[in-house]
């Protein structure tokens, strides 16, 4: 049996397991539900503020009252799907002046659950939701600041996610965290990505959700379609080499966060075509932050999904009207189907990674000065095949891919390299893929 043959016949085996992907996916969608989301943004919202530095002793108000909340919503999936869910508080203890924003010692505590893989156990992809609320004076931990938008809508997304996905097995592991001090200098999202250092965590990537229920824009704009998500290019702890490599062989924008917002973008045109994924090539909004940040620090994949249109009247606001406007992160500002459609635009992403095998480590490319694209890879342990992807050196997303089947060298005949940037991506048995790796290394 030749090789080609091989290749042939290992391609209709990968589009008839694509066919069967569908159909899990499609359920994730559905499952989804808009008045279970409603139900936790308005119980959050309802514990009047979750300020970082304020109460955590109440039992029906503030931050230590909402985490233990979320705890036991987690704890609840975890008895309804047999114990699936290992569930626990990450902290970690901030003095007071490491930041203007902190002026007392805080505990910022993590909710964390971790629903483990059957065949890659540490392997981790993580969806977070951002527990904290604030209002204008980010020291002002007593006023109410309901924050039904900023961020319930990520942290009810995230609750639900884990309800959905937890019906489900999958080969890598997954993890549901509502983190902490996000509003006083992203300190949970730093807690948790030191943790999974010293843990040894290899992790996919984090999609932190910070505000999926808004859609009308303080520009005017309505839509409940539309959504963005950030990436930085290249990470912040590439080495000099590489940032050298990168100017003769480019990779501008080619980093593994820019890769995982790809990966969202294709993902949900395939199973949302009604959504419209807008990648914002920033890593967050112009000089703000998120959750994904000390991720990124770190050397981790992380992106940021969001509403499009922003209404800076809800954000960061006593509760107020003030020239006829009405001011404060409110229940009433919240658009509950929005927030379930991006809630799914996860659940599916985090499926889709979850029951795909690793990316290869290796990729080298090569074809100076040829009439061909030629590429070497590593085998990984569950692809039955890889795919190039390949694309115009100016478009933002992998417009064109082939499938060459279970090998580890493959030749593009008729392909210049100089025209193209490309990729390569692991394939399972069960039509899921990896994450696109860009090449990282040079033959010749």
């Amino acid at each position: 049996m030749t090789r080609r043959y091989l290749t042939a016949l290992l391609f209709l085996l990968t589009i008839v397991g694509h066919s069967q992907t569908g159909r899990p996916i499609y359920d994730i969608i559905d499952a989804v539900s808009a008045e279970r989301i409603k139900t936790d943004v308005t119980k959050l919202a309802n514990f009047g503020t979750r300020h970082t530095l304020g109460d955590t002793v109440s039992q029906a108000r503030g931050i230590g009252a909402a985490r233990r909340w979320i705890k036991s919503e987690f704890e609840k999936t975890a008895v309804a799907c047999n114990n699936c869910l290992e569930v626990f508080y990450q902290k970690d203890l901030v003095k007071k002046g490491e930041n203007e924003r902190i002026v007392h010692d805080v505990w910022v505590v993590n909710v964390v659950a971790i629903q483990k893989g059957t065949k890659y156990p540490n392997r981790y992809i993580i969806m977070s939701g951002d527990i904290d609320s604030r209002v204008s004076d980010p020291t002002n931990f007593t006023s109410d600041s309901p924050g039904a938008n900023d961020n319930a809508s990520g942290m009810a997304g995230t609750l639900e996610a884990a309800r959905v996905l937890s019906k489900y097995q999958f080969e890598n592991s997954i993890i549901y965290v509502g983190l902490s001090g996000e509003e006083q200098g992203l300190f949970g999202g730093k807690g948790l990505a030191a943790h999974a250092k010293e843990k040894g965590w290899e992790i996919i990537g984090i999609l932190n959700n910070d505000m999926i229920g808004n859609i009308t824009g303080v520009d005017g704009i309505v839509s409940n379609v539309d959504f963005r998500i950030f990436s930085e290019p290249v990470p912040p702890n590439e080495t000099e080499k590489e940032r050298k490599a990168r100017r003769f062989y480019g990779g501008e924008v080619d980093g593994i966060s820019r890769q995982l917002a790809r990966y969202v973008h294709k993902t949900t045109k395939k199973y949302m075509p009604e959504m419209n994924p807008m990648m914002i090539y920033r890593l967050d909004r112009f000089g703000r932050g998120g959750h994904h940040r000390p991720f990124n620090d770190a050397g981790f994949a992380g992106i940021r999904i969001m509403e499009s249109h922003e209404n800076y009247t809800q954000q960061h606001q006593d509760i107020r009207t003030e020239n006829g406007i009405n001011y404060g992160d409110v229940l009433e500002h919240v658009d509950f189907d929005y927030a379930k459609k991006l809630t799914a635009v996860n659940a599916i992403n985090l499926a889709s990674l979850a029951w795909a095998p690793p990316s290869p480590k290796e990729v080298k490319i090569g074809g100076i000065v040829q009439p061909s694209a030629k590429f070497q890879w590593s085998k990984v342990d569950g692809a039955v095949g890889y795919k190039i992807y390949w694309r115009d050196t100016t478009s933002p997303t992998w417009d064109n891919s082939r499938f060459v089947g279970d090998v580890d060298d493959y030749t593009l005949d008729g392909i210049v390299i100089d025209n193209y940037f490309f990729g390569i991506s692991a394939v399972g048995e069960n039509g899921f893929e990896s994450p696109v790796v860009f090449p990282n290394g040079i033959f010749r």
